[in-house]
């Protein structure tokens, strides 16, 4: 997730590519978040908190890993889940920060860093003796009628999509015009995705009052202090959202157990 507008679409469409195949090949989920800043936090102790609200890793493995980069603040973090600190200690993360990233962001080249890193991570997870992954359904279990439709993945791709759109949407129509537009934009990608018109309504209509609730902030992502155990998307003190539900966001989710393993850099 780039909510510094520094990816072009070709680089987060490479760079999400790398981190589903190496989900769907060991299991392990690697999430990278680029964010103008973390402050008032210091960027370790956001990674930590981000890591284990949104539950990044499997259920019962906790083998996350979830690198920021706090773009205004040159810093960069790889924070790693508790199951991965033998195959990623501290000393690895930092080789891989300073050895692929530093250079590459200091030359502007965020995509190339990124996806370097992704490949040492992912190089140090398939030497990790971690349970396999979860099988994946035939495609004739289910989805569209050509058998290819992939339920989750458009789940999480309207769910962000909204995330991004709602406050924009809000900020140039206004709350209840925003909430209509995005509601209908999404209801017919949904329609013409599953054929369902039941299943458009309610995409449609969650997309609505997402966009009236919540889509009133427009800053990046981070996670507010408040809020209780409430559960759900809330907004935090420096703007954003922040997940504190028990699923996590994410696909395979529900993992975290982040123990402030990892390191930080600059560059």
């Amino acid at each position: 997730m780039d909510q510094t507008g520094t990816l072009s679409a070709n680089d987060i469409q490479a760079l999400e590519g790398q981190l589903v195949a190496l989900e769907k090949s060991r299991g392990s989920q690697v999430v990278v978040l680029m964010v103008p800043t973390t402050a008032p936090e210091d960027i370790a102790a956001y990674a930590n908190r981000v890591g284990n609200q949104w539950k990044i890793g499997r259920r019962d493995v906790g083998d996350g890993v979830l690198v920021v980069v706090a773009k205004n603040d040159r810093k960069m973090r790889i924070e790693v889940a508790k199951s991965l600190e033998g195959a990623i200690p501290d000393i690895a993360a930092a080789r891989i920060i300073d050895g692929a990233m530093k250079p590459r962001f200091q030359q502007g080249d965020f995509a190339g860093g990124l996806g370097a890193a992704i490949t040492q991570i992912g190089a140090r997870i398939a030497g990790e003796a971690l349970p396999a992954p979860a099988e994946t359904p035939s495609p004739t279990a289910g989805g569209s009628s050509h058998g290819l439709f992939d339920w989750t993945d458009f789940a999480i791709f309207l769910f962000f999509g909204v995330m991004v759109a709602g406050p924009l949407a809000r900020s140039l129509l206004g709350a209840a015009l925003g909430g209509l537009a995005v509601g209908g934009g999404v209801g017919a990608l949904a329609f013409v995705f599953t054929s369902s018109l039941l299943l458009s309504v309610g995409a449609g209509v969650i997309a609505l009052l997402y966009t009236w609730l919540f889509g009133g902030s427009s800053g990046p992502i981070s996670l507010g202090h408040g809020g209780g155990g409430s559960g759900g998307w809330s907004s935090g003190s420096s703007g954003g959202f922040s997940s504190s539900s028990d699923s996590g966001g994410f696909s395979s989710g529900s993992g975290g157990d982040f123990g402030g393993g990892g390191a930080s850099g600059d560059w």
